[in-house]
């Protein structure tokens, strides 16, 4: 039983990362980022960097926080993707952004890494001051593991605005439902915390959600790609 063991922490390492590959992939060979939701990339970075910290306090299994470190250096690689090809049409191009600060949606990727540097340094010091606390520890674990249960909501009101699944990779969708079943499955199987129970049948509810959305609405081009490529299309006559 050891081998089998070893091969589920290592699947319990190098799965997650693995599920957003074919997305990336997706976005650099249609030169698009349309329909996938960078606030995705926002959640799994603040919660993995969170759940670093945490495992200072409390060493939980080391496959979790190898899985935590290569989702971090998985994300911070699709975010980039998702910022080279993002739409035209994006409310950091067009500086129509409503969210304060237009959080998460800045120009450029040196303003996503220093906000992340920033929110690295601010944990650190917490937990130079308060990182004997069990109470403190506690609250990070919470804080991250409540932060990765909404994870598919993002992507939820994307395809809700978009009436379309335009860009979003079913194996992402695959990977997130059954990945989130199995979890869930399996904290009641070992009778995990009653936090554990809550977020997991949360996140799997939403994961339900996203797969009725992609039922009804498909994956047609939304109208907003649309525009673009009227957009292209007169830019290209206006040089010719």
């Amino acid at each position: 039983m050891s081998w089998l063991s070893t091969v589920a922490s290592v699947g319990m390492a190098v799965g997650p990362p693995l599920v957003y590959a074919d997305q990336a992939v997706s976005i650099v060979r249609k030169k698009d980022a349309t329909g996938f939701s960078r606030d995705v990339c926002a959640i799994l970075l603040l919660a993995n960097i969170t759940r670093c910290f945490f495992w200072l306090g409390n060493h939980f299994e080391l496959a979790l926080l190898i899985q935590s470190i290569l989702m971090i250096i998985a994300q911070l690689g699709l975010l980039y993707i998702c910022i080279l090809y993002r739409p035209r049409l994006a409310p950091e191009t067009l500086g129509t952004s409503s969210r304060p600060f237009s959080f998460w949606q800045w120009a450029n990727y040196t303003q996503y890494v220093e906000f992340l540097a920033g929110f690295i340094l601010l944990q650190a010091i917490l937990v130079l001051i308060f990182g004997r606390s069990e109470i403190f520890v506690n609250i990070l674990g919470f804080f991250a593991l409540g932060l990765e249960s909404t994870l598919p909501i993002p992507q939820l009101i994307s395809n809700f605005k978009q009436r379309s699944l335009y860009g979003f990779r079913t194996s992402t969708l695959v990977g997130w439902f059954g990945g989130d079943g199995f979890k869930t499955v399996y904290f009641f199987l070992q009778q995990a915390p009653l936090q554990f129970k809550i977020c997991s049948i949360f996140q799997l509810s939403i994961d339900v959600a996203i797969v009725i959305q992609r039922l009804v609405y498909g994956a047609a081009p939304p109208p907003t790609v649309l525009e673009e490529d009227d957009l292209e299309q007169a830019l290209a006559l206006e040089d010719e």
